[in-house]
């Protein structure tokens, strides 16, 4: 078996995380291959290119947060091969799997027992002038902002070629079931479990309190056309690739054809990971008693 593993160098503990992953898999025989900036945390391993990577591996890591796992989904042929998240981050909800869990859930990988949770992607068009001067794929959400405070943008939104609505806001968020629980969530938006077949539209700040967040299916196309002159605005993608915009531009949005395959921790649910990072507490209530009294 060979295994990729991609890190984020600046995570907490990465050098002991690694100085106890590395033996135990050439104990059991399981080849490594690491892209260039992991490489750089002095590993002996198969050092290759990072949009190489998901080509030759059975299974990537990912030691980091959820930063370093959207990185990881960007990279061609990541749709093929199975992710396993080692959060080392603060949040962490899409690198689900904790420290603890990491060794029980390489063993359920190396003996085949183990669930895949799949994420579906967004695919993003971003046209000026009949067009098209951007293209994304990503697995959280885009985001239309401007630069400047104190300043509203107007986006003219449509879906499936009806006029819905122009928000008057400071952005607008489009996420994917797994990116609500991102930006999404801290403008307001609410939590879709993974796996439903939608998409959630978020205005950030509306200058119109009415302005409220919109779901619909995921096979609706959304078009988003900036229709503000003299600002600075922009077009972010998963919170790590930027693109300036102009008046006029159309940003067009759909379901991507490609999806990833997470690895889901160990004796956990997704309600149990929601509690953890949200922090939400609380007994159980006894719904015997409730029922008799």
């Amino acid at each position: 078996m060979r295994v990729g593993i991609i890190a984020n160098p600046k995570a907490n503990k990465i050098g002991q995380v690694l100085g106890g992953l590395l033996p135990w898999l050439k104990k059991r025989k399981v080849d490594v291959v690491v892209d260039e900036q992991t490489a750089g945390l002095g590993i002996e391993a198969e050092i290759v290119n990072i949009n190489r990577l998901p080509a030759l591996v059975d299974l990537i890591m990912v030691l980091g947060g959820d930063g370093t796992l959207l990185k990881a989904a960007r990279q061609p042929g990541i749709q093929n091969t199975h992710i396993l998240g080692i959060n080392l981050g603060a949040l962490g909800f899409l690198t689900e799997v904790t420290l603890g869990d990491m060794f029980p859930a390489l063993e359920q990988v190396l003996s085949g027992e183990f669930v895949v949770d799949e994420r579906q992607m967004i695919q993003t068009q971003i046209w000026r002038h009949n067009k098209i001067i951007g293209s994304y794929v990503n697995l959280n959400d885009i985001v239309i902002h401007k630069e400047v405070l104190a300043r509203i943008i107007q986006l003219e939104t449509y879906i499936n070629g009806q006029y819905v609505n122009t928000f008057r806001a400071d952005g607008l968020i489009v996420s994917t079931p797994t990116g609500s629980t991102a930006y999404s969530l801290s403008a307001g938006g609410p939590i879709l479990y993974p796996s439903t077949q939608a998409l959630v539209i978020t205005p950030i700040c509306p200058h119109t309190l009415s302005n409220r967040p919109i779901v619909i299916t995921d096979n609706f196309r959304i078009e988003i056309k900036l229709k503000s002159k003299n600002e600075n605005v922009y077009i972010t993608c998963d919170g790590q690739q930027c693109l300036p915009l102009q008046y006029d531009d159309t940003v067009s949005l759909s379901k991507s054809a490609h999806s990833i395959k997470l690895i889901q921790p160990p004796h956990k649910n997704y309600y149990q990971v929601l509690r953890s990072k949200l922090n939400w507490v609380g007994g159980r209530i006894n719904i015997t008693n409730l029922s008799s009294t």
